[in-house]
């Protein structure tokens, strides 16, 4: 079910998106150049008529001498209102030409247009050329606009203006074919045009709305598309004037005898006009609050980027903890279900370790395989083999654990492969007192293919950068199952590993946190580690981190209120993971969504210009975690492809993880298929 309603709020944001885009488009703001099919030209009878032309008519309506009809487009706007105040405090009626797109927010001016005798008519919904457009289109415009005057005044009307019309002499074959479309409408022009939206001063307005004889005029105004304040200044003068010259004022309709334009309106208009306006209102609220949460989630990334660059710095400056010879002695405890194909590898690994005093320990849960075989026959001292029935990682660490002969604990993934040095950068961190835990530094050790190149990128990048940070701020959440090290003491206090969540290594790690322990991370302890090598695979790994780390956080969650290395935990750290690992994956399929949508309507140039700067400090951000950690820049040229396509799927992995949560499925632990590549890991785990 959650996968239907993402696909239905995709979709949803989707057509809201497409519908913002029509309804505020600035190819609106300009007339066309061309028309659609071969338009003839209007006949004479018509460019020489009146200004108001019945679609099938051969003539227009004119005016009686000394009439004047004023009439407003582009509206309604916030300048409506005080228009309306004029025409009231004078008695005058007007004839008002709204946008669509424009009525919603403004019912009560159209209610107060009704009221006060003023008639409406239809401006289409977007203000586009008529002359430019399809017939299904053109009558789209006329029947959503009607609708949504129906909807809050209860009528419909028969007037009709089209977008960038002046005078009838002016007319063009595209309106006069636009004109004959409009069957049931009369298409309103004028006698003169005052040009109020370019603005040209208030005397230069009242000028051209005077007629230079006594002839019945349509004076053209606007009350929307910006700016009108010259418009209502100039509105008073123009009648004071007119008056004087002997003009009486009426509406469109009644200056040409021909009865009123309202018809009644039937609930279903009605109703369909209350969602036009819904939509509308509802797709221009949507675009904002994406547009908001898209340049909070970039600020974010980018603040991100620049804190993790700026802790990373200052956790390389550290001083590195001196690892001589009066190292403690180690238990390495190494669970290991059905890895006959790595774990000799890993066992090899292991014993060739630069460390003075050490022993392995593996444990065998169960195996249907010859695990625990493989591992006798390479007859290595220091190495025993526990087998017990399938129990579980946790429980398999519990037996390994108990069976240790040490007081220092390293826990390593059966598919993991140690450099020599490894792990004594691990363990030196422990001669402070204070030091419960240390992360190692995991590294892909399958990047020839694509897949595992977009894993690689990642682990230098989220992971490694990320434990920085935390390691700075004391608020380390998760000490990797491939490589940590515990002491017994710190396992004794948070009461040692459980199986309460499917991230057994983060559950672990946060529980060492609120005992007041410090936990570490060494980035000089290498470890190299299998990756999925599959789609499938990889979705079953991310999936069980990603519910096991939500698990986790709430079970961890009072640390929040804590005090000393709990409160920096709750304080910094899950608020850090809840934010970047949760809610803005969360969103992103959506945000996403609309950003491509945007794209095809042509608003997307900012969007693009941002993901651009995003992508920017990802690379400045790679380049740098890949220098602190001495790999090769090349593999780099993923990372734009890693951003499209590999993200996109983690978002999928966090969406379905936190649908899991709510519904309250209980999961099972996701074992990894191995295939025992590792091509890039250091040559004597061959």
């Amino acid at each position: 079910m959650h996968w239907i309603a993402l696909a239905v709020a995709i979709a949803i944001v989707v057509v809201l998106v497409f519908v913002d885009a029509v309804t505020h488009s600035p190819g609106g703001e300009q007339p066309h150049t061309t028309v659609t099919g071969a338009a003839a030209p209007p006949p004479s009878s018509v460019v020489d008529g009146g200004p108001v032309v019945s679609s099938g008519a051969t003539a227009g309506y004119r005016l009686s001498p000394r009439v004047a009809a004023l009439t407003f487009d582009d509206g309604p706007s916030p300048y409506t209102a005080q228009i309306l105040d004029v025409l009231e405090r004078q008695h005058v009626p007007a004839t008002f030409f709204v946008i669509g797109a424009n009525i919603a927010g403004h019912g009560d001016e159209l209610r107060r247009m009704v009221a006060d005798g003023d008639e409406v008519g239809v401006h289409t919904f977007t203000h586009i050329d008529l002359s430019g457009v399809s017939a299904w289109r053109e009558e789209i415009e006329l029947d959503t606009t009607q609708l949504a005057i129906a909807s809050d005044t209860g009528y419909l009307t028969d007037l009709l203006r089209l977008p960038f019309s002046s005078l009838t002499s002016d007319m063009t074959a595209g309106q006069w074919q636009a004109v004959q479309r409009a069957s049931g409408y009369r298409t309103v022009f004028a006698d003169l045009d005052t040009k109020d939206w370019e603005r040209p001063g208030v005397g230069r307005i009242v000028a051209a709305g005077t007629p230079s004889r006594r002839r019945g005029v349509v004076i053209m105004l606007h009350d929307g598309g910006g700016d009108r304040s010259q418009t209502v200044a100039a509105l008073s003068r123009l009648i004071d004037r007119l008056r004087a010259r002997g003009y009486r004022f009426e509406t469109v309709s009644h200056a040409i005898g021909v009865p009123s334009p309202w018809s009644r309106a039937t609930t279903g208009d009605r109703w369909r006009g209350t969602v036009v306006l819904a939509t509308t209102v509802l797709s221009r609220w949507l675009v904002t609050a994406l547009a908001v949460l898209f340049w909070i989630a970039g600020a974010l990334a980018v603040l991100r980027t620049i804190v993790l660059l700026i802790f990373a710095r200052r956790h390389a400056r550290q001083p590195t903890v001196a690892s001589g010879t009066d190292l403690p002695a180690v238990s390495i405890i190494v669970p290991a279900y059905n890895e006959g194909v790595g774990i000799a590898a890993c066992v090899r690994s292991l014993v060739a370790s630069d460390y003075a005093d050490f022993e392995v320990i593996v444990v065998d849960d169960g195996s249907t395989d010859d695990t625990a075989a493989v591992v006798r026959a390479l007859g290595e001292s220091g190495v025993r083999v526990i087998v017990q029935a399938n129990a579980g990682k946790p429980a398999a660490l519990m037996t390994g654990i108990a069976a240790a002969r040490n007081d220092v604990f390293v826990l390593v993934d059966g598919d993991t492969v140690f450099e020599p040095r490894s792990l004594r950068a691990l363990v030196a961190p422990m001669l402070d007192p204070r030091v419960g835990a240390v992360s190692g530094n995991t590294k892909v050790g399958n990047r020839r293919r694509l897949l595992g190149r977009w894993q690689h990128v990642e682990y230098v990048i989220g992971f490694n950068l990320d434990r920085r940070m935390f390691d700075v701020l004391e608020c380390m959440p998760t000490v990797p199952g491939a490589i940590g090290a515990f002491r017994r003491e710190t396992m004794a206090d948070i009461g040692g590993v459980t199986d309460h969540t499917l991230a057994e290594d983060t559950d672990l790690t946060m529980a060492v946190c609120r005992a007041g322990w410090r936990v570490v991370y060494a980035p000089a302890a290498k470890a190299w580690t299998e990756a999925p090598s599959s789609i499938g695979a990889l979705w079953r790994q991310r999936y069980r981190w990603c519910y096991g780390t939500l698990q986790a956080m709430w079970k961890h969650r009072h640390a929040i209120i804590e005090h000393g290395s709990s409160g920096r935990l709750g304080r910094r750290g899950l608020p850090y993971l809840m934010t970047f690992q949760v809610l803005l994956p969360l969103l992103a399929p959506v945000v996403d969504a609309a950003t491509i949508a945007a794209l095809f309507t042509g608003h997307g140039t900012q969007l693009v210009i941002a993901w651009l700067i995003f992508l920017g400090a990802q690379i400045v951000s790679a380049v740098y975690a890949f220098r602190l950690d001495g790999e090769r820049l090349r593999v780099l040229w993923v990372l734009p492809l890693q951003q499209i396509v590999y993200r996109q799927l983690m978002y999928l992995v966090v969406v379905q993880s936190v649908a899991s949560a709510i519904y309250g499925v209980r999961l099972r632990w996701h074992k990894l298929d191995r295939t025992g590549q590792l091509d890039d890991a250091p040559t004597f785990a061959a």
